[in-house]
């Protein structure tokens, strides 16, 4: 029989946000793209507020390009910074980097939540509904917009050194979730999020 103790005991799963934002942002001229400014502040620290908006207590960020810069410029209170020096090779890099920071954390996590620095057009609510997604350590979800899939993804902690494995270059999980579609839960957030890209001059419109 269950009782109320057992049930008080049930540990909460640890859905942690996970946010690439090494780019040096090459076709921006060199600008590092967490220092890009949005709001009045860097591109970075909105980011993380989306992440904890949607939820998300315990937030990774993975820097690169100018990190010293970022650490200095940028306000980001209680996430774990990760340094990943080989930011240049791509995202795969720094995806690696992150789910290897998130192993280690001691708080016990069991999915990560990624999203890129690079598209403030994706806002806590898509977030949020990718992170609902989470049913266990075995789960894969990722935001869809009209019918292509996008970001953020959830990896359930069970598929992190697999992932780790094939990310190279700038394909990031894109192999590991090609091998693996048939379990991939797609949550629809064409209606609250547009999915763009800030990698080129004329992309800095989409700034405010």
């Amino acid at each position: 029989m269950t009782t109320a103790r057992d049930r008080t005991d049930v540990r909460t799963p640890v859905v942690a946000g996970l946010l690439l934002a090494a780019g040096g942002g090459r076709r921006l001229g060199g600008r590092p793209k967490a220092l890009l400014s949005h709001r009045g502040r860097p591109l970075v620290e909105h980011a993380v507020g989306v992440l904890r908006a949607a939820g998300c207590e315990v937030v990774h960020v993975v820097l690169g390009a100018s990190a010293e810069l970022v650490r200095e410029r940028a306000e980001l209170p209680g996430c774990v910074l990760v340094d990943n020096p080989a930011w240049a090779e791509g995202m795969g890099s720094s995806l690696r980097a992150g789910l290897g920071s998130l192993a280690a954390d001691p708080r016990g996590v069991d999915a990560a939540l990624v999203l890129l620095v690079d598209q403030p057009g994706i806002g806590a609510e898509a977030v949020g509904r990718v992170r609902a997604a989470y049913g266990s350590r075995d789960a894969l979800a990722a935001a869809s917009y009209d019918g292509v899939r996008g970001h953020p993804v959830l990896f359930g902690a069970a598929h992190w050194a697999g992932i780790a494995e094939l990310a190279v270059g700038d394909r990031g999980a894109r192999d590991y979730l090609a091998a693996h579609r048939d379990a991939i839960t797609p949550v629809d957030c064409s209606d609250v999020a547009e999915p763009y890209d800030i990698d080129t001059e004329a992309d800095l419109a989409h700034l405010e």
